[in-house]
């Protein structure tokens, strides 16, 4: 089959996607597959191309300016019009335009099939305030929250000063900031004191246009991931940091996985029945990463959920996967056949 891997783009995500992106490309080859591998902002790879990319080289890095970001966006729609023919494009995109419907919408006007979730169910997932909505008119419990006020950077010391006071007196310390529409934890920032909050806001807001405060839920770090119809195995994340941050998650030796995790049966089978109801919530449909807080009083918490989740060999959804007795190659090709099922292709 002739797949084109799509990877790189040119969101805070970037340095995961390729990370990836590659390693898929070579599992599908594994499989038998022809596969081309395309960065968002150069083209086809080659050979000599991947291997510089795979040692973190040169192309992996792009000019910082807003300006030419800019432009390497607005020619997306040109850029996929020239991805060889392809009876399939797998996306190892993350973040930005790769995650947030924009690249799904466009390929949906080529008709070319694509691995994970269309336009509506990725950018509603993207956007953290809309899900959680959405999770808690499905019965999902997740944290309470509240939403950076816009304009945060003009507004005055007193403005800022009263909305801590009200995210202290609603949400209680500690809090996690994060912006509402990025992933990796790309932004994020626990607050325990009020004195801190605004500049982790400010931080957020560099990174979006939207801000979310979230209740911090303690406890342990859960996650479940969704292959077609099934929830895989449930994963627990024990972090050497508070949290599972952007550090834990790409560095090896930061964060300790177990799959299955040390939960009872009913537990297991409790958390698998919520995260097949975000899952449906948010009209995912292919693969997705549900993660969630597990309370010290043994309540499930839904954080949110990861339409394009990572696949480096630290990721989730693999260690799922392996614990399933599925390959990381027969997951890339099950996931391949999944986007030709969905799209009536099979």
């Amino acid at each position: 089959m002739k797949i084109t891997v799509l990877l790189g783009g040119t969101s805070a995500e970037r340095d995961v996607s390729l990370a990836s992106g590659l390693r898929v490309a070579q599992a599908l080859r594994e499989r038998g597959h022809q596969v081309t591998a395309f960065d968002t902002t150069h083209g086809v790879l080659s050979a000599g191309d991947e291997a510089t990319l795979s040692a973190g080289q040169v192309m992996k890095t792009l000019p910082p300016d807003t300006h030419t970001l800019a432009r390497l966006n607005a020619q997306m729609p040109t850029t996929l019009r020239s991805i060889p023919e392809t009876e399939v494009v797998f996306l190892g995109l993350h973040g930005g335009q790769g995650e947030d419907g924009t690249i799904q919408a466009l390929l949906d006007l080529t008709g070319v099939p694509y691995t994970g979730t269309g336009h509506l169910g990725s950018a509603l997932a993207m956007d953290k305030d809309l899900s959680k909505h959405l999770f808690r008119a499905s019965g999902v419990p997740t944290p309470d929250w509240l939403m950076a006020p816009r304009g945060w950077s003009s507004m005055s010391e007193s403005v800022r000063k009263r909305f801590d006071e009200e995210v202290e007196r609603t949400l209680h310390l500690p809090v996690i900031v994060k912006p509402s529409k990025q992933g990796s934890t790309v932004g994020l920032t626990l607050v325990r004191r009020r004195s801190s909050l605004s500049a982790a806001i400010t931080e957020a807001f560099a990174f979006d246009d939207e801000v979310m405060i979230e209740q911090f839920v303690a406890g342990r770090e859960m996650t479940v991931g969704i292959l077609g119809d099934e929830a895989l195995p449930v994963g627990e994340i024990i972090p050497t940091h508070e949290i599972y941050d952007y550090e834990c998650k790409y560095t090896a030796g930061m964060a300790r996985e177990v799959f299955p995790a040390d939960l009872t049966s009913d537990q297991t089978s409790e958390i698998q029945r919520l995260a097949m109801l975000a899952f449906r919530a948010l009209k995912l449909r292919g693969y997705a990463r549900i993660d969630f807080r597990m309370s010290p009083q043994g309540g499930f918490f839904c954080l949110e959920a990861n339409t394009l989740p990572g696949m480096t060999e630290l990721s989730l959804i693999p260690q799922a996967a392996a614990a399933a007795g599925i390959s990381f190659p027969e997951l890339c090709e099950r996931i391949v056949h999944l986007a030709l099922n969905d799209r009536g292709n099979s």
